[in-house]
């Protein structure tokens, strides 16, 4: 195949998952720790959230993003950091009201960016999407995404734009027209989610189908799809993202005991088609960066 493949790792994420697996990471330090090792076993890119050590309820404190990513740059100075910007989309209408959000979680964009102007990573994400996520809405209008995309790129942090579905990839290319990405853009193709795009091969051709002919582009799939999904990216030319934010176990009723044995299945699965692993360097050069 005679290609490197950048892998990601999506440390924790803001799903309801603790009380689940006593593997997901919590505090600053079990995230970093985590990620360090996700970079250890051969993740270019580490993509992280925060949870409140206390609860493990998904936060938007700056300090736990500040105290995280100074303890990875602190022991690498290679690891790409990808910070997220999904927290304060979701939209559950009251029983009584459906003008009030019964779900705290809604926030203007530039709340959602804080963290990420303060502490610049080489890339934030970016939800080009509205839709039913499970059982609550998440809601990103095309006026917030525009005002998060033309933010993020006067602080030079590349975003990395997640589509769950085909129209999301046609805005993502109406405002990739209108200047508000780089070149080249960098999809991250999100399959498996309720109730987006399904995990299927079809559904990525579908979207890979669509994307401008200059972009790179990562895929996912979660649970039982988790690690198909991998073989399926490579194969088809993508690159790749694993992760506790996306599934929790390393087979049918075996949690993966952190994110480094996920990471280190994907580098088996994509050595065993014939690509390489992209080192931080060269995952740089491929996405443009620096």
């Amino acid at each position: 195949m005679n290609r490197s493949v950048i892998i990601s790792c999506a440390v924790t994420g803001s799903g309801n998952t603790t009380g689940i697996s006593p593997f997901v990471p919590v505090t600053p330090k079990q995230i970093a720790d985590d990620a360090l090792a996700a970079h250890a076993a051969g993740a270019a890119v580490v993509h992280i959230h925060v949870r409140h050590p206390e609860t493990g309820a998904p936060s938007r404190d700056v300090a736990l993003y500040r105290e995280v990513v100074e303890r990875i740059r602190l022991a690498s100075s290679s690891v790409i950091l990808n910070l997220t910007t999904g927290i304060g989309a979701r939209f559950s209408p009251d029983e009584t009201d459906p003008n009030r959000n019964s779900a705290p979680g809604m926030a203007l964009p530039e709340d959602r960016i804080s963290h990420v102007l303060e502490l610049k990573p080489e890339i934030c994400s970016l939800d080009v999407a509205t839709m039913n996520f499970g059982g609550h809405a998440f809601v990103n209008t095309p006026d917030h995404i525009a005002r998060i995309a033309q933010a993020v790129r006067s602080a030079s942090v590349r975003p990395e734009l997640e589509v769950f579905d085909l129209g999301h990839i046609a805005l993502a290319k109406s405002l990739y027209a209108k200047g508000l990405f780089v070149d080249p853009p960098y999809f991250q193709l999100c399959l498996g989610v309720p109730w987006g795009a399904p995990a299927t091969t079809e559904s990525m051709l579908a979207m890979r189908a669509m994307l401008p002919a200059n972009a790179n582009w990562s895929a996912f799939g979660v649970a039982a799809q988790h690690f198909p999904t991998v073989a399926m990216a490579v194969v088809n030319g993508g690159h790749v993202r694993v992760g506790l934010e996306d599934n929790l176990y390393m087979a049918k009723g075996v949690l993966a005991e952190g994110n480094a044995p996920m990471v280190a299945r994907a580098v088996r699965i994509v050595r065993e088609i014939g690509a390489d692993i992209a080192s931080p360097a060269e995952a740089r050069k491929i996405l443009g960066l620096g």
